[in-house]
């Protein structure tokens, strides 16, 4: 099948005119006195692969829930394709959901496990046999049509839930910890199938997980959830570098946060002052003031290490506690003369120009635009 051209390729939602595929507005979902969903409004496009991240309990799997149909909401709308779903049984709607468990029927051959939802809403068995093969190719099981789940591994049979939810062909699909069950390794060759499969079928998908590098790798878009609540919505790159709130920046990623009041703001650079790290600079923000508190957000990798002193601003001193060697990379902990720790991430390729290791003194620098101001 050709590529078709996708969400991910046209960027509908840097588009102020145009139309999303789901409009969700002010849902709020509530199991007595708790607030599992709260007031949430989301535009998910047609062909995107959205993720919905956050840890246990934010909220992610409820909404997710709502959408299919399996949850009623307290109050809100949730539109798909322009028509309300509020009175729209979950086999009515043009949504299929794919669980983490997987569900699939035990006494059945996968071939039969994927025609089932076919069959039984009248397909004649011929045409629902072709249906089948072209998903068996798609999920590249052809020569594992005849077997049972048993006799299956943990990716054949993510595989073939996969196939049986989209063999209806709907214009949906939400997916909830999809790849939890499966090893790191066979997570990551996944995350590249489930993205070409996705953009072959142009279908929308909506992936609920928790693991950061999963919805960094898969989607078009994240709405990042916490506690009820979507915190900020963006594309990868804008949820890593831009983080909006503390949460987001400590959630997404590694990162060093410095508590502290801004110090002096000038057209072409902003000082802050914090205790555990002393005065940065850093780009201006506009709409800051003086004494006003803020968190300034650092990744590690951003970071600069030298065992020489360096000249400029934002240099700290300190020695080298930890080296944990990650083959492409290693992450060291740098105890600073203050007492303070700074995680820094530095590439293998650097290390051995200039080899870093335990108890060596060392400076670090970064550079103005490193550092992301929060003010929440």
């Amino acid at each position: 099948m050709a590529h078709s051209a996708t969400a991910a390729d046209t960027k509908p939602w840097r588009d102020p005119a145009a139309k999303p595929f789901i409009k969700i507005r002010n849902i709020t979902k509530k199991f007595g006195d708790f607030t599992a969903v709260d007031n949430v409004s989301l535009d998910i496009f047609k062909g995107e692969l959205f993720c919905l991240l956050g840890g246990s309990g934010c909220g992610k799997s409820t909404l997710l829930r709502m959408m299919s149909g399996f949850e009623t909401p307290t109050s809100g709308t949730i539109e798909i394709d322009g028509q309300d779903m509020a009175r729209v049984s979950p086999y009515n709607r043009p949504t299929n959901m794919m669980f983490q468990s997987y569900a699939l029927f035990p006494h059945m051959s996968v071939e039969k496990n994927i025609a089932y939802g076919l069959l039984r809403q009248g397909m004649a068995k011929p045409q629902a046999m072709v249906k089948v093969a072209e998903m068996l190719k798609l999920v590249k099981l052809e020569k594992f049509a005849s077997r049972k789940p048993h006799q299956l591994s943990g990716g054949q049979k993510q595989r073939v839930a996969l196939a049986r939810s989209l063999v209806k062909q709907p214009k949906l699909l939400l997916l909830d910890e999809p790849l939890g069950a499966l090893d790191k390794k066979l997570r990551e060759e996944t995350q590249f199938e489930l993205i070409n499969i996705q953009e072959t079928l142009g279908v929308t998908f909506i992936v609920v997980t928790h693991d950061q590098e999963e919805a960094m790798t898969l989607s078009t878009r994240i709405g990042v959830m916490n506690e009820g609540i979507i915190t900020q919505i963006g594309e990868p790159t804008e949820i890593y570098e831009r983080p909006a709130t503390r949460f987001v920046a400590d959630f997404i990623g590694s990162v060093n946060l410095f508590e502290g009041t801004v110090d002096m703001a000038a057209p072409d650079a902003m000082r802050v002052k914090t205790d555990s790290v002393g005065p940065i600079l850093v780009n201006p923000v506009p709409g800051l003031t003086q004494g006003q508190k803020v968190t300034v957000a650092l990744r590690p990798e951003k970071i600069t290490l030298s065992r020489t002193q360096p000249s400029g601003n934002n240099i700290l001193h300190g020695m080298v506690e930890d080296v944990a060697y990650m083959g492409n990379l290693s992450i060291y902990r740098v105890r600073l003369d203050n007492g303070n720790l700074l995680k820094v991430t530095r590439s293998n390729r650097l290390a051995e120009q200039e080899p870093i290791s335990w108890d060596q003194e060392i400076w670090g620098q970064w550079s103005n635009a490193a550092g992301v101001v929060l003010t929440s």
